[in-house]
């Protein structure tokens, strides 16, 4: 593994809980709501103090409906439309990335997680992707060159996942989280798996089978309602896996040499900062900016 390291935001997970952390009461200079991107802002800053990447990038979901959709009618059906105070501070955050020089990256008919999958399905392996999410159903990403930082009780307290911490967390490797999901399904995102199949059944399936494929191969073996949960479900099993699997293969135009190219100060960070009343955020990317500097400037002595 080289010293290179690339931060992936998904960033509309991390404003959306941004926006439900930080009181609304926090607005800019025109009384509007700036919380949520606030905290993104706040989370980029802190992310890039803690870790030193070389390069990032931010993932964005578009308002087009996306292939889960078209596949599935009910896909998350049930969730409710974000408030008007968080989708007007969409554009915002936006903007401001784009002045930090930070490439975004989005593709209508799919999700950002399907866009980070294939950013690091296409970064080499020698460098540390580590993408920035409160979406634990990327843990199926994690590899020995893509490691999750994800934040726990505060947007400042988050922890990295790497294999062994993503096996203690789902209770499988990483590449049988889908097949988890297509067990127990995920109500999040309203797709039923197996019902009657929780956690500890599904785990304890696929400890002893392998994969959802082998388990279909001897539904016969197994006895009893889990036997006839699954052969009764088999269909929804297989659509919940389909729903459940990150896409790796998005045609985007990734450059890995535009991720290198962020900067935290210049005019229009300066300009942004100000217009917004970012007061203490500006002085921390001033700092940060020239902290930074030395240190690239000290490593060539």
């Amino acid at each position: 593994m080289s010293d290179k390291k690339l931060v992936i935001f998904d960033a509309y997970a991390i404003i959306y809980r941004a926006y439900f952390a930080l009181p609304t009461s926090l607005t800019d200079l025109q009384n509007e709501p700036i919380n949520a991107v606030y905290g993104l802002i706040s989370m980029l800053f802190k992310v890039i103090e803690d870790t030193r990447p070389t390069h990032i990038a931010f993932a964005y979901d578009t308002a087009a409906k996306t292939f889960r959709d078209d596949m599935f009618e009910e896909y998350r059906a049930q969730r409710e439309a974000p408030d008007d105070e968080l989708i007007s501070q969409f554009p915002k955050s936006i903007d401001i990335i784009q002045s930090l020089n930070i490439p975004m990256y989005s593709k209508d008919g799919y999700e950002a997680d399907d866009v980070i999958g294939t950013i690091t399905h296409h970064t080499p392996e020698n460098i540390l992707s580590l993408v920035v999410t409160g979406d634990r159903d990327m843990l199926q990403l994690v590899d020995t060159s893509t490691h999750l930082l994800m934040p726990q009780k505060s947007l400042s307290d988050a922890k990295e996942f790497d294999i062994e911490a993503t096996i203690q967390k789902m209770g499988v490797i990483p590449e049988k989280i889908v097949d988890l999901k297509a067990l127990m399904g995920d109500s999040a995102d309203n797709y039923k798996g197996v019902p009657g199949i929780g956690p500890k059944t599904a785990i304890k399936l696929l400890d002893e089978y392998g994969d959802l494929e082998n388990i279909y191969k001897n539904v016969n073996k197994i006895a009893g309602k889990t036997g006839q949960l699954l052969t009764e479900h088999k269909e929804s099993a297989l659509m919940s896996q389909k729903l459940a699997r990150i896409a790796r293969d998005v045609d985007i135009e990734f450059d890995l040499a535009e991720c290198e190219k962020w900067e935290l100060w210049n005019d229009q960070v300066d300009k942004k900062f100000t217009e917004i009343g970012f007061k203490t955020l500006k002085k921390r990317a001033e700092k940060l900016s020239k902290d930074l500097a030395a240190e690239k400037q000290g490593t060539l002595f």
